[in-house]
Order: C-alpha cells, then sequence, then structure tokens
C-alpha cells in the first residue's frame, strides 16, 4: 500500500494540448510532487501500461487520469482493456472528459472506472477539480503499490 501522502505516479491520457497545459498547471499551481506523465492517444496509452517501444522503462502509474474522446483507441477502449488485465485492474481510473452525457458516464461505471469527472471549462474550477482529484488519491485513499 503507498502511504498518504506519498508522491505518486500519474498517467494522463489526453490528446488536446490546453487540456495537458491546464492539468500540468494545475500541479504546478497547486505544488503537487506527484510525477505526470502524459500520452496522447489510446496506443500511446496502452504502450506506456505494457512498458512497449519508448516507454519500455516507463513506470507503472499509481493512477490514470482518461479522457474518453481520443484518437487511435478511444478512453472506453483504453478503460476496458485496463480493467480487464489483471496485471493493471487495480489502477485506479479517473474518467476525465468534458462529456457530462449519461449514457457515457453510464458505460464509464460499467468498464469499471472508478470516478467520472466532467472537465470545468473555467481554469480555475478546472486546476480545483485536478486538485480534489489528488487530494482523494493522494492524501484520503490508500493506493496499493505495484510490485514488479
Amino acid at each position: 500500500m503507498t502511504t498518504p501522502g506519498r508522491p505518486i505516479d500519474i498517467l494522463l491520457v489526453e490528446d488536446d494540448p490546453a487540456d495537458e497545459l491546464m492539468t500540468r498547471e494545475a500541479f504546478e499551481d497547486n505544488k503537487l510532487r506527484n510525477s505526470l506523465h502524459v500520452a496522447h492517444d489510446g496506443q500511446e496509452a496502452l504502450d506506456f501500461l505494457y512498458r512497449q517501444g519508448r516507454y519500455a522503462e516507463a513506470p507503472r502509474p499509481d493512477l490514470i487520469l482518461l479522457d474518453l474522446n481520443l484518437p487511435k483507441y478511444d478512453g472506453r477502449e483504453v478503460l476496458g482493456r485496463i480493467k480487464a488485465d489483471p496485471e493493471l485492474a487495480h489502477i485506479p481510473v479517473v474518467v476525465l472528459t468534458t462529456s457530462a452525457a449519461e449514457e457515457d458516464i453510464l458505460r464509464s461505471y460499467q468498464l469499471h472506472a472508478n470516478a467520472y469527472v466532467t472537465k470545468p471549462v473555467d481554469l480555475d474550477q478546472f486546476i480545483a477539480a485536478i486538485k480534489q482529484i489528488d487530494e482523494f488519491f493522494v492524501q484520503v485513499v490508500r493506493l496499493p503499490s505495484y510490485q514488479q
């Protein structure tokens, strides 16, 4: 188990450069000590998680922030693969997306997402949402430690 407050590795799966920048700014503004790794599409996310190609030395993330609308493999496909794999299924996945559609929310939970957060459009609200996710998953929740 992780120690509450310990820095963790977070994989952000996000294809929108503006949303990636806002997430990075949220981490910097809140002086979050966690390591943020970014995959820009579904294939890159799977390569990171399976440590393939340029990600052969990638750390196993403690938390995944996953957009649904991605090129190559969409977020639903990535989420399904993560939760179907015994080596990855324990990693909490927070769907962080612009969609507030009921079918996306329902489908994400059916695929065993740990949380569903609709991205706020306002920068201050977006930063606050990222801070709340961090506080919950780093300081409140005990995450399993990945043993290689």
